[in-house]
């Protein structure tokens, strides 16, 4: 409806601006959702974006573009607020339309073509393979995958990718930390590595290394040599072993990745040594102290940043360009890294990097959404510690204590750019309280109906083109047919902003007018028509539940 409204819209500016005799090119007309019911659905500042240009007082050019709207089905009326805003209250036909349209499109409804054509990449989790994923992993997780799903459905050629930092101290700490265990030492012995790792993981994986097994990872396989005093046989095992461990999480949360990417491979194939060496040539760098400075300071950066330490070895963000520069050279137009709070410093000294590089790469490339820590509280006390991670909750503990619903739900329904606090007991509960429960039971409900209504014997014909939608006109009613023209547009918006919480809050508002609609009217009356016209309508909205449930990887069951 917003596209309707911007179109017929258009045409009136296009009339008026002729018939002034100006000729000149006009704002773009922006059409937004009102906050307040009484004052219309939609509204526009158009006049107030155009007046001047026209030489026309805002007000009287919002009266003359009323005026001069073509005739159409989809505007009741409209009113002209404040300078000179519009406001624009739609059709009940307008409305039934909305609802023909999700009943025509089932699942597509809310998916657009905004995107087609363009390739998008999403990198999130990306966990060093030194241990079980945690609970922030997850959240990670399903904010990068909730992303991955809504850019698709705006049309976006997406690829989700997972980096593995497979290189650096912290392998080698974990190559110890097994290699210790397999010589039967333990965290409280003097030989015991100074930085070692000591969840009961470390444990199992030095007696799987000391059985011989072999491990699948995603792109290799490895065989253990049981061999204690084979470093390099033990961390190339290592990893794999914790690799296929994080991988069997994700997917137990339904997440999945289109690529793996190794740091280690930006080393093999030299780009990393490209980088130093193009950053050397641009000028960007300098040396002090024994050290290759980047200047990151001519990029927006407080200081610049040391690139080649004294020792020869490169600091952590050098490969993090390299390895940008390499999603630039796939193609990728936009990219969307999910990470922790923790790399808010990094933001800054890899686009400096990338800048530096002088490769045509635009500024603020590329994007970041970076989520803030999560606190689990059972029984009003914070959940912090794991046996097998020794250090954490993991989160393969959360998901077998709640399920993967409510553990999707829950890390995503917030801003990742505000702390979390998952409370396990209201995941758990079945109570309205409990939003993903209380956003399935709207679906189920539906579903039961539909049920109730064939074991009987009746059969609804809801087939979009014919089905009569006359007697829809009680306010809850007109409400959940607004609730429903909504829904494409927090999709576009969602993908705009990278904000997929915007699709789980407008999920429980859909649920809530749903839920006070059907305590209030009954859905299987007598009168045909009636019974015909509630069901489309709960039809429709059990649609959308469980589309937008879906661009969030939560099931939409048909029974609860």
């Amino acid at each position: 409806m917003k596209d309707t409204v911007a179109s017929l819209l258009g045409e009136a500016l296009a009339k008026v601006i002729a018939e002034n005799g100006a000729d000149f090119e006009p704002a773009p007309i922006q059409i937004e959702r009102t906050r307040d019911p009484a004052h219309g659905d939609l509204a526009s500042n158009v006049a107030l974006a155009n007046g001047k240009r026209l030489g026309m007082a805002p007000r009287a050019l919002a009266e003359a573009l009323c005026a001069a709207l073509p005739a159409n089905g989809a505007i009741a009326r409209t009113e002209i607020a404040g300078p000179g805003f519009i406001n624009f209250f739609l059709s009940s036909d307008s409305q039934g339309d909305v609802l023909r349209d999700v009943l025509r499109l089932g699942e597509r409804f809310g998916h657009n073509d905004s995107g087609k054509g363009h390739k998008v990449q999403v990198e999130f989790v990306s966990a060093n393979p030194t241990g079980p994923l945690h609970v922030g992993h997850g959240r990670g997780a399903a904010v990068g995958d909730s992303l991955a799903r809504i850019l698709a459905a705006n049309g976006w050629d997406v690829t989700s990718e997972f980096y593995y930092n497979d290189a650096g101290a912290q392998i080698n700490n974990l190559a110890l930390s097994v290699q210790a265990r397999c010589r039967k030492l333990t965290p409280e012995d003097d030989g015991w590595p100074e930085d070692g790792y000591r969840g009961d993981y470390i444990v199992e994986l030095a007696e799987a290394y000391l059985a011989g097994e072999a491990v699948q990872a995603s792109d290799k396989a490895v065989t253990a040599s049981a061999n204690a005093d084979d470093l390099d046989n033990i961390r190339d095992f290592a990893v794999a072993w914790l690799r296929r461990e994080q991988d069997l999480d994700l997917k137990s949360f339904g997440v999945s990745f289109d690529v793996f990417f190794l740091e280690s491979s930006l080393y093999e194939s030299g780009e990393v040594e490209a980088v130093v060496q193009r950053l050397i040539e641009n000028n960007a760098t300098y040396e002090k102290d024994g050290a290759l400075w980047l200047r990151t300071t001519d990029y927006g950066d407080d200081k610049d940043r040391v690139m080649r330490k004294q020792d020869g070895g490169y600091t952590y963000f050098l490969p993090d360009v390299a390895y940008h520069l390499n999603k630039w050279q796939r193609g990728f137009e936009r990219v969307i890294d999910e990470q922790g709070a923790d790399h808010h410093s990094t933001v800054t000294r890899v686009r400096a990097g990338l800048q530096a590089l002088k490769a045509d790469i635009p500024e603020g490339w590329p994007d970041y959404v970076l989520h803030q820590m999560v606190t689990v509280m059972r029984d009003g006390a914070e959940v912090k510690l794991s046996k097998r991670a020794g250090s954490y909750l993991t989160l393969r503990d959360l998901i077998n204590e709640v399920g993967r619903d409510a553990t999707r739900y829950f890390l995503v329904a917030r801003s990742p750019n505000s702390q979390l606090t998952f409370d396990i007991d209201l995941a758990l509960s079945q109570s309205n309280d409990n939003p993903v429960y209380y956003i399935q039971y709207a679906h189920a409900r539906v579903c039961s109906v539909k049920r109730r209504l064939g074991e009987q014997g009746i059969k609804v014909d809801l087939d979009a083109e014919t089905v009569s939608l006359d007697a829809l006109g009680e306010p809850q009613e007109v409400e959940l047919l607004k609730q429903l023209a909504r829904f494409p547009d927090i999709v576009s918006r969602a993908a705009v902003t990278a904000e997929p919480q915007q699709v789980a809050n407008y999920l429980r508002e859909l649920a809530a007018e749903f839920h006070a609609y059907y305590n209030a009217h009954k859905v299987a009356v007598d009168d045909e028509d009636l019974r015909t016209a509630r069901l489309a309508l709960s039809e429709g909205v059990r649609q959308v539940l469980a589309n937008g449930l879906d661009l969030l990887g939560v099931s939409a069951p048909e029974a609860m």
